[in-house]
């Protein structure tokens, strides 16, 4: 699981019909501080998560696949599985 920043949307006017009515999202991997962390990449959003919300992003095929379709075998690299609250360490 990758912890994200939604920085962005894609629009797309014609998509499988599998992901129909999903919303592609373009997000920012940061670290536990909110630091920026590599590259942006794209997301199916499973869970109605908006700009600037940090996220918790699944990439691997068959979880992102069934998070956001409810199907697995739709060809998904990564999908947005949750809106995170806070986060709390021991450090």
């Amino acid at each position: 699981m990758i912890l994200a920043r939604v920085v962005g949307n894609v629009v797309a006017t014609q998509k499988n019909d599998r992901y129909e009515g999903g919303r592609i999202l373009v997000v920012q991997p940061v670290d536990l501080a909110g630091k920026d962390e590599g590259g942006e990449l794209l997301a199916l959003d499973s869970v109605d998560a908006g700009a600037g919300e940090t996220v918790i992003v699944v990439r691997e095929g068959w979880s992102a696949s069934t998070a956001s379709t409810g199907h697995a075998g739709a060809a998904i690299d990564a999908a947005i599985v949750g809106i995170v609250d806070s986060i709390h360490t021991d450090q």
